[in-house]
């Protein structure tokens, strides 16, 4: 039997509600993340986003949260209580994933990395690397036998652009498009070129370095608003998935609606 559920990805920059039927996205929305909105103002935004996709409140099975921004958590958990009449789940501890976590603190882990994780393993073969381009460039690693064993953080897309703006007095602030060359020109040209293809670069060394260290070829996937820039330009074969943690939101949910 199929069911209504809502979504909610929080993340640094936006907040991303999905609507799944069963196990069919049926759609999205975001609203920019805001840590001075009250939950008054969060209520509209979301009841307005539920309303333009024709969603009923009162038809909503349930709804689950992963965020990475704990100021925001309890607000949005008690948005959607109101919206809804029903207890959110929260990705975090005590929480069913059936992800085995092997680091040196499995609690301290992101719930945007688990979520992620989840998912990926339920489409694709390991041993695995999952990179999330968003606010940071996150790589989680999944070994042969779909154990987490760690992974990496490093500075995203959009920080390393604002900082060299903010940072130095002569460098604007550019588009992300790419350069004609990667020796440029210009120095618009030269910016765009050391942000895309530097931070390509960074992803394509970074999963050599990788694979070198678990010692064979991984399944690449990518996600992520920021990965429509990087993917194109990288050497690797890299799987793009725009709604990976999405996916993994759902089935959380189905391993955990019925407690």
């Amino acid at each position: 039997m199929n069911f209504l559920i809502i979504v909610l990805d929080v993340g640094n920059t936006n907040v991303v509600i999905g609507f799944y039927d069963g196990d069919n996205l049926i759609s999205t929305g975001r609203i920019a993340t805001d840590k001075l909105k009250t939950g008054d103002e969060y209520a509209i935004d979301i009841k307005n986003i539920i309303e333009i996709n024709g969603v009923v409140p009162s038809e909503l099975e349930g709804s689950v949260i992963s965020s990475v921004v704990p100021p925001l958590t309890n607000t949005l958990k008690a948005v959607l209580e109101k919206l809804t009449g029903k207890t959110p789940l929260i990705v975090g501890p005590g929480i069913k994933t059936g992800l085995n976590i092997k680091t040196d603190n499995p609690s301290l882990v992101g719930s945007d990395r688990i979520v992620d994780a989840v998912a990926a393993i339920s489409e694709y073969a390991p041993p695995l690397i999952i990179i999330d381009m968003g606010t940071a460039t996150t790589m989680s690693v999944i070994d042969d036998h779909n154990t987490y064993i760690g992974g990496v953080i490093a500075p995203g897309l959009k920080i390393t652009q604002e900082a060299l703006a903010v940072y130095t007095s002569q460098l604007p602030n550019v588009s992300l498009d790419n350069p004609k060359s990667i020796i440029g020109k210009n120095t618009v040209d030269c910016i765009q070129s050391g942000l895309l293809y530097g931070h390509a670069s960074m992803v394509d060394g970074m999963i050599s370095l990788i694979e070198e260290e678990i010692g064979k070829e991984a399944t690449v996937v990518a996600t992520g608003g920021l990965s429509k820039f990087i993917v194109p330009l990288c050497k690797h074969e890299i799987h793009r998935d725009e709604i990976l943690l999405l996916k993994g939101l759902r089935l959380i949910y189905e391993n955990n609606k019925d407690r």
